[in-house]
Parts: C-alpha cells; sequence; structure tokens
C-alpha cells in the first residue's frame, strides 16, 4: 500500500508539479516570497507559496507537519524543541539571511543615537519623554510587535530584559510600525532592517552597547555582518530533518550567489562565513 501512494504522489508531482508550503516570520515574508518568485522562475515545476503570521505561528506548523518551512526571525525555543520531538519532528535550521533590528523614530526627532539600557529603560516605561534623552519636550510612543512575533521576543530578550511597558501599541506587522513611527513625531519602534530601505518620514537610530562605546548604525552592512552592530540576528528556516527534494533544490538556491543578491536587494544582509559552514552541515 506505501509503494502504491508513493507513485500515486509521484505521478501528481509529474502531472500538476510541486508546492513548497512555507509561514511563519512577517519580518521574512517579502523577502521569502520574492526568493520564491525567482526560483519558480528558474524551476516552473515548482510552486513556493508563503504566508506570514509571526515566528511562533511558523514554528507551531512544523512541529505539527502542516508546512514544508518555517520561517522564523528567533531561534526556536528549547520547549518548542521538546513539543516537536515529542510529535516525531526533527528540527533542523537553516540560516537564509542576516538582519539588523533597527530602532526607528520620527524623521523630526533630532535624537539620532541611543544605546541599549536607554531603549530598554524606553519599553519598560522608565523614561517617558525624549527630553530626558536631549530630545524635545515630547512625550514617547512606542509601538511593537505582537507575542506571536519572533521580533516581539527576541527585542524583549536582547534589549528590554523585563516586561513590556502596557502602554506599548502592538501592531500586526513591520509595515505597521513604520506606518506608526511615521505619522507620529514622539513615536519610536523596532523593525527588520529590509523594512527601512528607501522610507522616507522615519529614520534608524544608532546603537551602543553601553554608554562609552561606539554607537553603530545597522545601514553599515558590514558591521551587521560582523556583529559589531548591537541587534544583528539570524534570519532561519526550520524544517523537518534535513531537506530533500525541490525543497532542498529552494535552500540551495536561496543560498546562491543569486538568491544572496536578492538578499541584498530586498534590504537585509548575506550569511557570513560561520553561517555557511553550519548550513553545509546540514545540506551535506
Amino acid at each position: 500500500m506505501k509503494k502504491i501512494i508513493t507513485i500515486i504522489a509521484l505521478l501528481g508531482t509529474i502531472l500538476f508539479g510541486a508546492e513548497i508550503i512555507i509561514k511563519g516570520s512577517d519580518t521574512m515574508l517579502n523577502l521569502t516570497q520574492r526568493l520564491g518568485e525567482a526560483f519558480s522562475a528558474v524551476r516552473p515545476d515548482v510552486t513556493v507559496s508563503v504566508t506570514g503570521g509571526g515566528s511562533g505561528v511558523g514554528i507551531n506548523a512544523i512541529i505539527n507537519r502542516e508546512v514544508d518551512i518555517a520561517n522564523a526571525s528567533r531561534g526556536i525555543k528549547s520547549k518548542e524543541i521538546s513539543s516537536a520531538r515529542a510529535n516525531g519532528v526533527n528540527p533542523v535550521e537553516i540560516v537564509i539571511a542576516l538582519d539588523g533590528l533597527s530602532v526607528i523614530v520620527n524623521s523630526k526627532n533630532p535624537v539620532n543615537k541611543l544605546t541599549l539600557q536607554q531603549i530598554g529603560a524606553i519599553y519598560r516605561g522608565e523614561i517617558t519623554n525624549w527630553n530626558q534623552l536631549g530630545g524635545p519636550n515630547k512625550k514617547i510612543v512606542l509601538y511593537g510587535r505582537q507575542p506571536n512575533s519572533g521580533t516581539f521576543v527576541f527585542f524583549r530578550d536582547e534589549v528590554v530584559k523585563g516586561e513590556y511597558a502596557p502602554i506599548m501599541r502592538q501592531m500586526n506587522g513591520n509595515s505597521q510600525i513604520v506606518e506608526g513611527v511615521k505619522a507620529d513625531e514622539g513615536g519610536i519602534g523596532y523593525v527588520g532592517l529590509g523594512y527601512i530601505r528607501n522610507i522616507e518620514g522615519i529614520k534608524p537610530v544608532a546603537i551602543a552597547r553601553k554608554a562609552g562605546e561606539s554607537y553603530v548604525s545597522p545601514t553599515d552592512e558590514a558591521d551587521v555582518k560582523s556583529g559589531k552592530y548591537p541587534l544583528t540576528r539570524p534570519l532561519y528556516h526550520y524544517l523537518n530533518g534535513k531537506p530533500k527534494g525541490v525543497v532542498r533544490d529552494f535552500i540551495l538556491f536561496e543560498l546562491s550567489p543569486e538568491g544572496q543578491k536578492i538578499v541584498e536587494e530586498e534590504g537585509f544582509v548575506p550569511v557570513s562565513e560561520n553561517y555557511i559552514q553550519r548550513n553545509n552541515q546540514v545540506l551535506q
């Protein structure tokens, strides 16, 4: 019976083509859609379907065997690995790009640089007015993501180091945060690097790990790639076991010079040598 089912599936692929289903990170949505379109252009027998919903949604989907690939802008949690293994799923990660998570303010705001400590205090609600940071006498308005977002979790763990202030406006995605800060002279938000490219009305602030250290901008690709920028993070694919067939072909395309060129065009940073070596161990 198993052999018959395999033959039917093979015939279906031959007759109707294959589909790769991807779900998860909103930060990676535009990038992965673009990579999928480019891959389908050279492999017209393969359709790549990409949806968002947040990293947590994507990881739950791979745990429940609902997708081929989960997009995630944060690393998988130990309890998620346990849930996956209990369901017979072996989560494997591939890094397809690097992000310099960017803290943005309205372009009319004279504040151009902040330390991680200051940003954390802002999002915990301990600093509430821009005049406490050398800016105008204007109330700070917080824009952030929803809890199912990998960016929400990464920023909380790496910067806030506590609970977000309850007054933070929880937005559906990066684009909503950009639009919110663009329309609000007191606004501050955090978005993926690919969402600040060629956008007027906002600006990223340079960030220092602590007072007295150098401030680094997320727009400096070399500093993001080297990790000198404090909020550099990898962007992951999670799969059930080592990739095979068209899924492996798609990932190899993403990591090829053509795929990494698309990564740059979408405003993100190509994978660094250490992640290339890690990826190769999975793909061999």
